[in-house]
């Protein structure tokens, strides 16, 4: 990296020059006040941190009915309601509500809350999924990865 002042090579530090950030070499950090050295890109690799992402081993997830649409549709027919009618209370669009009833579209948990709320059904259901990490298995054959790490 070049000093942003001169332009000469070297260790470089960042430094605030009459209300400006600059990057400069040594001589030029002189006119202004030193906040810290940069870090050369070998540094910032060293410095690295690799993180390992675990999962859960169990979560819980939401899911809706397979049958939906018959408990949605028998549930607004028993309040007597039309399909119109039914929209307009939950504030939903009377072609959504038909989609729905005819399977067509799975309504999101948000609306199925709603759905279940006002008509007082269960929609969605919960259960524990289990996660398990994958087991690294040991091949006896030759990868690009092994020749890239044998290279370095």
């Amino acid at each position: 990296m070049n000093c942003e002042i001169c332009g000469s090579e070297g260790v470089l530090f960042k430094t605030l020059i009459e209300g400006s950030e600059l990057k400069v070499c040594r001589e030029c950090s002189k006119y202004g006040k030193v906040i810290s050295p940069v870090e050369t890109e070998t540094e910032k690799k060293q410095r690295k941190e690799y993180r390992v992402t675990t999962f859960p081993e169990k979560e819980l997830v939401q899911v809706i009915v397979q049958d939906y649409p018959e408990k949605i549709r028998k549930k607004r027919e028993e309040l007597g309601l039309k399909q119109e009618e039914f929209a307009k209370k939950i504030n939903e669009k009377e072609s959504m509500i038909h989609k729905i009833e005819t399977g067509q579209f799975e309504p999101g948990i948000m609306l199925a809350r709603k759905i279940e709320k006002f008509l007082r059904i269960s929609l969605v259901e919960q259960y524990e999924e289990e996660h398990k990490t994958p087991e690294k298995s040991k091949t006896t054959t030759f990868t690009i990865g092994d020749l890239i790490k044998i290279k370095k």
